[in-house]
């Protein structure tokens, strides 16, 4: 009881990518400040990863705000397939970036130059990564919660800038230790790379939920298991197939049942199937074709000529 009241009060995705935008902002300046008063390339590549953070943030806020929008005579099914594109976008922005950084990094190796002010760089990008830290994991129950595919991108997003200042701050004080100045361009290099496979994972998921992806193991499960509930002797359900949508998911299957039901009697347990799985699974819209039990349903149409 405690974890479910606690769920409901995390904020909507809005509010949380609003956020977002402005952690963000605030990290811009950190991160920059950090960069100047150092000189590390390192800190640089930290700096323009927090300027895509915000590209993404916004745009992430622009798509779960058509996302919510209700389904219409154009749009039947709604807009939720919106936040792919969110998804996808931003992990555009995150290869651009992956590959700036690398070539700054590239040159930098081997033009190499001192980094200054070391202490003050250091605790700027760290207290831009505690506030990214944060509001990730929040982000993440949020994503959970809402079921949201941008809020995870942000958060995931947001992970890798962790992850990325951890980096920086290790070469940087791999530099201050050794003398070795090429350390804060190859930790910068490095730093690249990983932000190249978080935004090819990006790209890769939305696409796929853009193609249609059915829904997910367990809520398969749920499913068999709310479908089991009604199966009878004279009772069967087949041709079952799923899609989901980003928040929606949805299930078409065929019940059959004997054929001397009346119609009544056949759209009254429709009905109460339908309820059943839309209860079980959140989110879940349920189709269900009536048909006797000695009807079968061929989806084989005539085969197209080469």
């Amino acid at each position: 009881m405690m974890a479910g009241a606690a769920a409901k009060k995390l904020p909507s995705a809005r509010a949380l990518l609003r956020l977002s935008v402005l952690v963000a902002l605030i990290t811009i300046v950190l991160k920059t400040l950090a960069w100047h008063i150092t000189g590390s390339v390192g800190l640089l590549s930290d700096a323009m990863e927090s300027f895509v953070n915000l590209a993404s943030a916004i745009f992430a806020l622009m798509m779960v705000t058509v996302a919510q929008r209700p389904a219409d005579q154009a749009h039947p099914y709604g807009h939720h397939k919106a936040e792919y594109f969110s998804s996808g976008f931003e992990g555009i922005l995150i290869i651009a970036a992956a590959l700036g950084i690398f070539w700054a990094a590239l040159h930098r190796l081997f033009v190499p130059q001192p980094i200054e002010s070391v202490g003050w760089g250091v605790a700027l990008s760290v207290l831009s990564s505690v506030l990214n830290g944060g509001l990730a994991w929040v982000m993440f129950q949020a994503a959970r919660e809402h079921r949201s595919i941008a809020l995870e991108a942000d958060a995931r997003h947001l992970v890798t800038d962790v992850w990325t200042s951890a980096g920086v701050v290790l070469g940087i004080a791999a530099v201050a230790a050794t003398g070795w100045l090429w350390l804060d361009a190859l930790v910068a290099m490095g730093v690249a790379m990983n932000i190249l496979k978080e935004g090819v994972q990006l790209m890769w998921r939305s696409s796929q939920g853009l193609m249609d992806q059915a829904v997910e193991p367990e809520v398969l499960v749920q499913i068999h298991s709310t479908l089991a509930e009604f199966s009878h002797r004279t009772i069967r359900f087949d041709h079952l197939t799923t899609r989901r949508s980003a928040q929606r998911r949805f299930v078409d299957l065929h019940m059959h049942m004997p054929a001397s039901w009346s119609l009544g009697r056949a759209a009254a347990l429709r009905t109460s199937v339908e309820q059943a799985l839309m209860a079980a699974v959140p989110g879940l819209r349920a189709s269900i074709q009536l048909l006797p039990s000695d009807v079968e349903a061929h989806f084989d149409g005539p085969k197209e000529s080469d």
